[in-house]
């Protein structure tokens, strides 16, 4: 292989699009929080920290993932020959280094979440990951998470609370279709994800049914007077894409957890659209 193909390879293992989505959702979190403006070096640190605590986290899964990627993914960058299991897992330290000494520049609230975090995100495949639903249910924590951790960086988390609870349930859900989508592959390696534990079908209802909590639970801003009209106005097409999408898994789980990626970053959207309405009142 060659330079360029390792550091092609390196980048893959980071998943720079779940960098950048994870990134966003930490400065959405700081945002509706309303800090940007009054803390814009503690909201940049938060930001990269999850960016590189997020890379650093998908290279070690790569890295311990590698035997099952050779059947479910076989083009990602170890299966194929791009990077050496070693040197993922030395790419990872280096990223987890860094986005440590960033956190530290934080509020403590903020630092005890960076904590919590990174220590799930090693933990997440060798000891959580083939575990029905709990596994699923750590990377919810971890997704919603970031928007407490960017509201925390700017010392407030009231608000950003209520986002966290609302990603965690549609990343939840997403993370039960994606095992259904992966089954072969999991139960080859001997893994007990909750699609092998009891079927694929009930899987699918258990996620559903998660969804449609999430949904019931989504006019709550409103409802809190968190935010006005506005909010209602863009969440209510983000349900509507995220129920489609869980009745859609039933027949193509690999479309309805797709669609399912959307319709959470639509409801993210709604927060922002909030807090933009909230600060000049235009509904």
């Amino acid at each position: 292989m060659t330079a360029a193909e390792t550091a092609r390879g390196l980048l893959e293992l980071t998943r720079p699009v779940n960098v950048i989505a994870a990134s966003v959702l930490t400065g959405i979190g700081a945002f509706v929080a309303g800090g940007v403006e009054n803390a814009p070096f503690s909201v940049g640190a938060a930001v990269l920290a999850t960016g590189l605590a997020v890379g650093a986290g998908n290279a070690i899964n790569d890295y311990f993932d590698r035997e099952i990627d050779r059947i479910n993914q076989p083009e990602r960058a170890i299966p194929r020959g791009a990077v050496s299991p070693n040197g993922a897992l030395g790419f990872s330290v280096v990223l987890f280094v860094a986005a440590v000494g960033l956190s530290l520049t934080l509020p403590t609230l903020a630092i005890a979440i960076a904590g919590i975090n990174l220590l799930a995100l090693i933990a997440y495949t060798e000891v959580f990951k083939g575990l029905p639903g709990i596994g699923n249910a750590l990377v919810a924590y971890l997704v919603g998470s970031t928007f407490l951790f960017g509201s925390a960086a700017v010392g407030e988390i009231q608000t950003a609370g209520v986002l966290f609870l609302l990603a965690a349930i549609a990343t939840l859900t997403r993370e039960i279709i994606k095992d259904v989508e992966d089954v072969d592959g999991d139960r080859a390696e001997g893994l007990n994800t909750l699609p092998i534990a009891i079927g694929e079908r009930r899987a699918l209802l258990v996620a559903l049914g998660l969804l449609v909590v999430g949904v019931l639970a989504s006019p709550l801003p409103y409802l809190l007077e968190y935010f006005g009209l506005a909010y209602l106005v863009v969440v209510i097409p983000a349900d509507l894409v995220m129920l489609y999408a869980g009745l859609r898994s039933f027949d193509d789980p690999t479309s309805g957890q797709s669609l399912l990626k959307y319709g959470t970053f639509l409801a993210a959207l709604a927060f922002i659209v909030g807090r933009v309405d909230e600060l000049l009142g235009i509904l």
